[in-house]
Parts: structure tokens; sequence; C-alpha cells
């Protein structure tokens, strides 16, 4: 009987060696080169998993460690990853292969985050589609204009509340992220909803848009575990029904809906925002489907109020860094608002060419999303101009490294230094395609990029013409990043001085 028992336990033990070793050598035995460090059932990526590192810095480390290769591989867990490193290769994952690759690797589940499973970046197929088409007629050139009218209150809004700080002294010492996501909140309410947001209140209600969105995005130990699951272990969450969007917030935004509809109903006064978009799509279909303009609401304040407060963050860290380029920036803004009749209209936003340059060279030096995670859906071979490649099955995950390529000398020159005349109408034939990807590229390129840019601009042009920043003793240079949130965070924050020019 023991000896039986012994049997039994040593052919378990060989089973289970046989299993660690072939799912641990499944890229060695097809020749693709993988970074040292990976740990069994963690991978490569136990140093995220158990929040010890930031994901910026460990995807950096990772990608330096196979700097001489067109791609390689990771281990997820039990789970090989492909990282793919050539521009001509992401362009073939993102947009020429797009068949092959058209679902992205973050998933929610329907049951457990119904508003979010309708977001184009989490959703497939037709859902994806048509979620994607009724978001890119909100956003044409013409919508934006209307909803510019929205997004100038708030510029009046942030100038009020810049005088108010100032009326007893010469400084306003503030923490960048903080502070932009005052104006992106309130954008989401008043250019999104059409209501007041109470974001620039000093003491605002509980669920104001401004605290919601620190609710969502505050990051903490279980929070950032959370977001983890979500991103990196999409079908772990799904199974243990980790939902990404806390129950407090959904249950927040279908109040919001609910009730602006009603005031709707009763208030047939023309508006000019999302909300009322969404409205007449709703209506031009013959059925008001209310849970699907939550969806869309909650789409419009996700891709609207973390990124774009964090590209402002960084855009201004940048620019109390290089006071000569704010100065430059400044004087190009006076002059496009003095042959505007001494406003800022949407027309003047289009003359400010070197803004234009200072935001890509900022969302060039920090990426917000690190990587980009798609998956195979069709077999297919991906080929490295280095002869290494490797056919991909159904089900197998692409890593787009975002940042490390922004990043990597072999296509920038001098990386490290903040250059805004990289993206000079001169030089940025110059920037070799599928390199620069702040808003990803192919199909499911950024929906919402142009908003995102409408606000960006907006806001700058609205503070730098009356206000300069300077950088305060508080922020650490250069910026070291949380590893308690899934985008680039800095650790202390980013803490400038704003005072009249």
């Amino acid at each position: 009987m023991e000896n039986s028992t012994l049997t039994l336990l040593l052919g378990a033990l060989v089973l289970l060696v046989i299993y660690f070793v072939k799912k641990y050598t499944f890229w060695q035995r097809r020749k693709i080169p993988i970074p040292d460090g990976y740990w069994p059932f963690l991978g490569h990526i136990w140093p995220v998993y158990t929040v010890t590192k930031n994901m910026t810095d460990h995807f950096q480390d990772l990608y330096k460690k196979c700097n001489k290769h067109s791609m390689f591989g990771l281990y997820d867990g039990f789970k090989p990853v492909l990282v793919v490193r050539e521009p001509h290769l992401v362009k073939t994952v993102m947009q020429s292969s797009f068949a092959n690759f058209q679902k992205n690797g973050f998933e929610v589940s329907p049951k457990t985050d119904p508003l979010l499973a309708r977001n184009p970046f989490f959703s497939v197929g037709e859902v994806w589609q048509n979620r994607r088409k009724r978001l890119t007629n909100a956003f044409s050139t013409a919508r934006l204009k209307n909803l510019f009218t929205g997004v100038t209150q708030v510029c009046k809004k942030q100038q009020t509340f810049l005088e108010e700080q100032l009326k007893s002294k010469n400084q306003y010492d503030v923490e960048l992220k903080h502070f932009f996501g005052r104006f992106t909140a309130e954008s989401v309410s008043n250019a999104g909803l059409g209501i007041e947001g109470y974001s620039y209140e000093d003491n605002p209600p509980p669920n104001s848009f401004h605290s919601i969105g620190l609710t969502i995005f505050n990051p903490n130990f279980w929070t950032t575990l959370i977001f983890n699951m979500v991103f990196m272990k999409s079908s772990i969450a799904i199974f243990l029904g980790i939902p990404l969007l806390d129950k407090r917030v959904d249950a927040f935004f279908r109040r919001v809906v609910h009730e602006n509809l009603d005031f709707r109903r009763k208030d047939r006064s023309p508006k000019h925002d999302f909300f009322q978009l969404m409205i007449e799509q709703e209506n031009s279909e013959g059925e008001m489907d209310e849970e699907r303009i939550v969806a869309n609401t909650v789409t419009f304040f996700f891709d609207g109020f973390e990124t774009t407060r964090l590209t402002l963050a960084f855009i201004g860290y940048q620019l109390a860094k290089h006071p000569e380029i704010q100065e430059k920036l400044r004087n190009e803004i006076r002059t496009a608002i003095v042959k505007n009749d001494g406003v800022i209209a949407f027309e003047t936003l289009k003359e400010l060419k070197y803004m234009d340059q200072v935001i890509s060279e900022s969302q060039r030096f920090h990426t917000a999303l690190t990587f980009l995670k798609k998956v195979c859906t069709n077999e297919c071979e991906l080929v490295g101009s280095d002869g290494l490649s490797v056919r991909m099955i159904p089900g197998m995950e692409v890593y787009i490294p975002i940042n490390p390529i922004h990043h990597d000398a072999e296509y920038w020159s001098n990386p490290e230094v903040f250059d805004p005349d990289r993206f000079s109408e001169e030089r940025k034939q110059d920037i070799e395609k599928m390199t620069f990807l702040p808003f990803g590229e192919g199909p499911r390129m950024c929906v919402g990029m142009k908003m995102a840019l409408l606000l960006t601009k907006s806001c700058l042009a609205t503070l730098l013409k009356d206000y300069k920043i300077e950088m305060s003793p508080k922020t650490t240079v250069p910026l070291k990043w949380s590893k308690y949130h899934f985008l680039s965070e800095p650790i202390s924050g980013i803490w400038v001085k704003i005072s009249k020019v």
C-alpha cells in the first residue's frame, strides 16, 4: 500500500515537473528571447502583482533587457505573452493585420460591470462597432464646436477660481493633478451633461464630479490590486466577480442620468452638450435605452477625466521646468487671442501650432498608459526584421510597449530631453510611423482623442495667457512613479506655484 502511494506521489510530481517545464520553455522552444527574472506561478509580472514595483519602470526594464531584438517573450503567470518592439510589427498588430488582433486584452464582465462593458475600450465585435460609431459621430468637428460652448464656461470658472486664490497672496501652491482634475471633472459635467459639477467649490457635495473621480482613481494598495487584476488577469477578476467600477459610482451615474432625463423631458430649450446628442441618437432609433445613455456617460467620464488631467499635469510639469518654452507658448496664445478679437474661440485653438508640439512632446515623454494589450483572434505569423518569428494562435496576447518605445534612442534622438520642436512641421516628417502612440493607432485608436485635445488646449490657453507656473520644492525631480497606480502616477504629486504674469 505504501509503495503504491509513493508511486502515485512520484508520478504526480513527475507530471507536475513536466507541466512546469513545458509551460516555462514555451519561448525557448521557439527561439524567442526572454528577459531573466521570472518566478514560477507569477512569471515576469510578479513585481507588479505584488505591488513592489510600478508598472512604468518594470516594463521599461524588461524592454531594455531585450533591446537587440525585434520581439521578446514574457511569462504572465503560466501564460506566454509576446512583446513587439519594431514599428512594422506594431503596425501589423494594430493596423494592417487588425482582423487578426481586433480584441483588446483588457476585459470586464457585463454581469459585474454592465456599464463599462459597453465602453469601446473593453467591448468587442458588434457591440464595439456600434459604440464606436456612435461616439465617433459625437466627436465630429461640428459636434465639438457645440461642446466647446460648455468648455468655455468651465474655463471661466477656472479663471474665477484662480483669481479668488490669488486675492490675498502672490502665489497659489497647488498639486497639478488635483488642480486640473477640477477642470476635467467640471468639463464632463458641464460640456458632457449640461449640469453643475461643483468641482470648483471649496466644500463640494460628496457626490460632486471631482469627488467621484477621486473615488475611482484614488491609488492605494487595494485599488491597485483590483486594477492589476482587471487589467492583467481579466479572467480571474471575472471569475471572482470583481468589478472595476465601484457600486457607489455605478449608482451615482444611474441617478444623475435618470434625473437629467426627467428634467429634459420637461425642459425643451435647446441644449448643445454630449448628453443631448445621446438623447437624439436614442430618439432616432425609436426607443430610449436609458442603460445605454448611462454607459455612454460613464465612457465620457472615464475618457475625459483621468487621462486628460494626468496629461495636463505632465504638461504643467514640463512648462514649470522649462520657463523659456512656457514663455514661447504664452506668446503664441496671446497673439492668437488678439487675432480673434480678444477671446479664445474654437478657431483660436486651431492656430496654436506650438501648443500642439508641446502637448505631443509631453505625451511622448510621459505616457499615461505604459502598454497596450491585444489578443490574437485568427492564426497568423509575426516576423521581425532580425528573422525572429512567432506563429500566433487565437487567444495568445501581444503587448505594445508604448512608454518604452517613446523613450527608445533608436527612434528618438536624445529621448530624455524635452524638445517640442521634434513635432515641428520641419522635423515631424522624420518621426518613424508607429513610434508615437499616445492614443493608440488603427481602428481601435482612442475615439475621444479630439475631445481630449479640445479640453487640453482650452485649459492651457486659459491658464497661460494670464498666469505663469513655477516649480515648487515639494515636487521630486525627476519624477518617481507610484507602485499603487496602473497609470503613470508621480509618488509625491506634481506641486507648482501659480501666479499672475
